[in-house]
C-alpha cells in the first residue's frame, strides 16, 4: 500500500535517503528537521506515517511522540523511531512514549518498508468479511457485489465500503467524523461533506431497487442504515 510519510531527522544524507527509497517504493515524503518543524506539517496535514529520529534540535524524538499521543488529532497517528541509539533502554523508553516500533541505524529500505507495512496494516481500519443481507439487500465482500433479488447493484470502491460498514452496524447512528475513520481510515485528511457526497451517491445506486430509503440521514449527527420497518418510521403507508 502506499502511504504519505513524513520523515522527521536532522540529517539531511539521511532524509534524501529515505526519501530515494520511500519514493521508488511508491510512497509520497515530506521531510523536516526538527519537533517544531514537525508539528508545523501535522497541523497542516496528517500523513499516514512517521519515520521519527530520536535525537533532534530543542526537543528529543521521544519526547515529540509523547506529544504527538497526548493529541487527539495525532493519538493514533503510527509512529516508527528510526534512530542510532542501539541501547535496549532506549528502544523501550520509546515503545513506552507511544512509538509502534523501533529500528536503529543503519537499517536496510527493505527492513524499514516491511516494518512500515506492518505498522500501517494494524492502524488500518479493518472491513467487514462477512456476507450479509438485510432489507432484501445481499452484500457479499468476497465478490465486491450488492445485489437486491436477482438485480445487481453496481457501486463505486468507496460507496462499497460505506454501505459494507453500514450494513454490519444497522440502526446505529454514525457520525461523520465515525465514517470518515472507519471508511476511508484515521489519518485521511477529508473534510466532513465527502461522507455527504458519496451517500448521496449511494443512494442513487440504490434507487433503481428502492433501497435508497434505508440510508436515514439523522438530522444534526450522521448517519444509520434502516433495516426494518421504513415506511412506517418515515410516515409512509405500508402495504396492505
Amino acid at each position: 500500500m502506499s502511504a504519505h510519510v513524513f520523515v522527521v531527522d536532522p540529517d539531511p544524507f539521511t532524509q534524501q535517503l529515505l526519501t530515494q527509497n520511500l519514493n521508488s517504493a511508491g510512497h509520497a515524503v515530506a521531510c523536516c528537521a526538527d519537533a517544531e518543524s514537525a508539528l508545523v506539517l501535522l497541523d497542516e496535514q496528517l500523513p499516514d506515517l512517521i519515520v521519527l529520529e530520536w535525537d533532534l534540535d530543542g526537543q528529543s524524538g521521544e519526547a515529540l511522540v509523547r506529544r504527538l499521543r497526548a493529541r487527539a488529532r495525532t493519538r493514533d497517528l503510527p509512529v516508527i523511531m528510526l534512530s542510532a541509539r542501539a541501547a535496549e533502554h532506549d528502544k523501550i523508553m520509546a515503545l513506552e512514549s507511544g512509538a509502534d516500533d523501533y529500528l536503529t541505524k543503519p537499517c536496510s529500505p527493505r527492513e524499514l518498508l516491511a516494518r512500515m507495512g506492518a505498522v500501517l496494516r494494524r492502524r488500518a481500519p479493518l472491513p467487514a468479511e462477512d456476507t450479509i443481507q438485510l432489507a432484501g439487500l445481499r452484500l457479499d465482500p468476497a465478490t465486491q457485489r450488492v445485489t437486491a433479488g436477482a438485480r445487481r447493484i453496481p457501486l463505486g470502491p468507496v460507496e462499497f465500503r460505506l454501505l459494507n460498514f453500514l450494513m454490519h452496524h444497522p440502526e446505529r447512528v454514525h457520525t461523520r467524523s465515525q465514517l470518515l475513520d472507519q471508511v476511508w481510515g484515521r489519518h485521511a485528511v477529508l473534510d466532513e461533506r465527502t461522507v455527504d457526497t458519496h451517500v448521496g451517491r449511494l443512494r442513487s445506486a440504490l434507487q433503481a431497487s428502492g433501497h435508497q430509503r434505508h440510508i436515514e440521514t439523522v438530522r444534526g449527527t450522521g448517519y444509520r442504515f434502516v433495516a426494518w420497518n421504513v415506511q412506517a418510521r418515515l410516515g409512509w403507508p405500508t402495504a396492505a
